[in-house]
């Protein structure tokens, strides 16, 4: 594993999509968005994504330079479509007008579709929460992303289709809830391919609908699909999404039929809500304080355990990453590396971002 120093990770990988032909502030975006992921720990939507997204825009599976389209603006309810435009950019530009409207209204009722990948969900809610603002996000992906196999299904047939929500805490840090619908984020089946590790137990079948652990036979021919968590729960959750996020938005529920299904497209509804137009900001804050303290309170099962609220994992990652960098293994920068040849960048690009 090699070490990079967070800011000029940034500044790096912002010069590999500027190459590429990303506006300059859209490459920032892009590459701040990746970076955060790594530092929260969730290595699987983080700059592990670069290769794959030069790969995507040199096919025009995404467009760089791309503006909202604002197709509804009524009340509390947006409607924006992104043109099938980087997923980083085009989220900020979505959140800040459903941020906007929810300050002025109380409420926001915003949908998203037909953009590139999303990334880190959790991003979109820590957005709303750095506003004083609850919200709750479902995804899913339109076609190309169809990953999952449903609850008693050896195939796939839905997409990963996370949610994620964000809860202001007065006087504290946020709490942010973001987790996928099934057993494992197929970005950590990439990380475990690189690092020749191991996939988990009960993640994963194979293309003829055997369990396995092989990150190799989720790509092979045919290729494997991942479970869902929870059993019949998660694939609950996971078509509730494929609802919300796709037949809802407009942007289409994962289909093979679906006009999208060439490129990953990811749709999102996004609620964004004021307490202090409900509860009121100080009963609610109070009430969510009790919550935390009584919830970690509970006596730890493991001697050196300890209760965790959504939200403190990424937290303490981040520390430790910005303390002593960001890893990442060797796969991650050969792939790396080789993007930014392709776009006229030198390989050599990571270097001075090596601690």
């Amino acid at each position: 594993m090699h070490r990079f120093q967070p800011d000029a990770l940034r500044t790096a990988v912002a010069t590999v999509f500027a190459a590429a032909g990303c506006p300059d502030a859209e490459a920032r975006q892009i590459a701040d968005h990746l970076v955060d992921a790594n530092l929260a720990g969730h290595d699987s939507h983080g700059v592990i994504r670069l290769a794959k997204y030069i790969d995507w825009q040199r096919r025009g599976m995404v467009l760089p330079g791309r503006a909202l389209a604002t197709l509804r603006d009524d009340g509390p309810l947006l409607i924006f479509d992104g043109g099938f435009g980087y997923g980083q950019s085009l989220g900020r530009a979505a959140m800040a007008a459903a941020i906007e409207r929810a300050m002025a209204s109380g409420l926001a009722v915003m949908a998203l579709r037909n953009v590139g990948h999303l990334g880190r969900i959790g991003a979109w809610a820590e957005m709303a929460t750095a506003a004083g603002l609850l919200s709750i996000h479902f995804v899913n992906t339109s076609g190309f992303g169809i990953l999952v196999a449903p609850h008693g299904g050896s195939d796939r047939r839905l997409s990963a289709n996370p949610i994620a929500a964000g809860i202001p805490v007065a006087g504290g840090a946020p709490m942010i809830l973001d987790m996928s619908t099934c057993v494992v984020a197929e970005g950590k089946i990439q990380v475990a391919r690189n690092k020749g590790m191991p996939l988990p137990e009960g993640a994963v079948l194979d293309g003829g609908g055997r369990p396995t652990q092989d990150a190799e036979a989720f790509y092979a021919s045919p290729p494997g699909a991942i479970l869902p968590i929870a059993a019949h729960k998660g694939s609950g959750l996971s078509i509730l999404c494929e609802i919300l996020a796709g037949a809802l938005t407009g942007g289409g529920s994962s289909h093979p039929d679906n006009p999208s299904a060439d490129r990953l497209v990811n749709n999102m509804l996004t609620i964004v809500i004021d307490a202090d137009g409900m509860a009121g900001a100080s009963a609610f804050a109070a009430d969510v304080a009790r919550l935390q303290e009584w919830v970690k309170g509970s006596p730890p099962l493991a001697p050196d355990g300890e209760v965790l609220v959504p939200g403190e994992p990424e937290r303490r990652c981040r520390a430790e990453r910005l303390a002593g960098g960001i890893p990442l293994d060797d796969a991650t920068c050969a792939q790396i590396a080789q993007a930014a040849d392709s776009v006229g960048i030198a390989s050599s690009v990571l270097d001075r971002a090596r601690i």
